[in-house]
């Protein structure tokens, strides 16, 4: 079923946070908009975005939803419902279809990109989770008890990867042949040949546990891992596994992004906040902003070509759920 809403009133909320990224100098971040997400309640998973018509793919987990905003006007313009807890949505832009992956059933349902209409679905088992394209547009999920399946465009699977826990935030090289996989529940990063079929290598996530965002720096050969047990920031060097350094972060996070024009890394946290990371000279990374958002807000988007981080915020009293818009500065 598809639906239409309108976008509603910017909250209090958002007029603070407006304040507080001003009083950053210079800020890394400039929050520019929200997009009002009317009617969505309980927790917003991952997002997805398609660049030729500036749409923004929402997943709602709560309201077993997606919503899709138009970012151009800042309103929703369409809604899939109907899901089963939607966690991980990947747009793949050369056959204009959408991707959402189920946590409550394990399916990946395939709609098409434009009118929004069901083409698929297909059972992968329990918890599909994370999702994740390659350089070829092969579609990688994570899911269950520890696997990534690995989709054709159609939909039709072509291989699977077995890991020893269920699979969190996954990275994919562009140029190699590996694939960094979080795995929390083992506490490590399983290390995929992706040319290969044997069982991966691991690296350690030192003493830090509940890894689960991670970003890749593949040209710098830097991998990032956020840890939530403590709240830290791993930086491993992608040539020998090594914790090359350890820096504080913010609490609860679900998404870290590496935007490679800035040299930066933006993590989202629920415990209020975006984290921002500079590298420096010496090839450290220093965080050289905290900026205040609300708490819950922990799920993020980082698009560089339009220079633009999205925040994904919960409804919260009478302000409703929505998108803050961040100008990377």
């Amino acid at each position: 079923m598809l639906a239409k809403r309108s976008a509603g009133r910017v909250g209090a909320a958002f007029a603070f946070a407006i304040c507080v990224a001003a009083a950053q100098s210079p800020a890394p971040l400039r929050l520019e908009k929200t997009i009002a997400l009317p009617g969505v309640a309980g927790r917003i998973d991952h997002m997805s975005f398609d660049t030729a018509t500036q749409r923004l793919f929402v997943a709602a987990l709560g309201n077993n939803a997606v919503e899709v905003a138009d970012v151009r006007s800042a309103k929703v313009v369409g809604t899939i419902t109907g899901l089963a807890e939607p966690q991980g949505v990947l747009y793949q832009p050369e056959k204009k279809r959408l991707f959402v992956a189920n946590g409550a059933d394990g399916t990946v349902r395939i709609f098409d990109g434009l009118t929004l209409e069901p083409l698929r679905s297909i059972a992968l088992g329990d918890d599909a989770d994370n999702i994740r394209m390659d350089g070829a547009r092969r579609v990688y999920v994570g899911y269950g008890s520890g696997a990534i399946a690995v989709l054709d465009g159609d939909g039709n699977e072509e291989r699977e990867f077995k890991l020893d826990g269920h699979p969190e935030s996954f990275q994919i090289e562009d140029h190699g042949q590996r694939m960094y996989v979080n795995v929390p529940q083992s506490g490590k990063i399983s290390v995929i040949d992706r040319g290969k079929s044997g069982a991966p290598g691991s690296w350690s996530t030192d003493d830090a546990t509940a890894n689960f965002p991670m970003a890749l720096d593949e040209g710098g050969g830097r991998l990032f891992i956020v840890c939530r047990r403590p709240a830290l920031l791993l930086v491993l060097d992608t040539k020998s596994g090594a914790v090359v350094q350890k820096l504080s972060t913010v609490g609860d996070s679900d998404d870290i992004f590496y935007d490679g024009k800035r040299r930066r890394l933006y993590a989202s946290g629920g415990e209020g906040a975006i984290a921002v990371y500079q590298r420096q000279a010496s090839g450290d990374y220093s965080e050289i902003a905290r900026i205040e958002t609300v708490k819950g807000a922990r799920t993020s988007l980082f698009v560089p070509a339009l220079d633009r981080l999205f925040l994904a915020v919960r409804q919260e009293g009478q302000n409703p759920a929505a998108i803050w818009v961040y100008e990377a500065m």
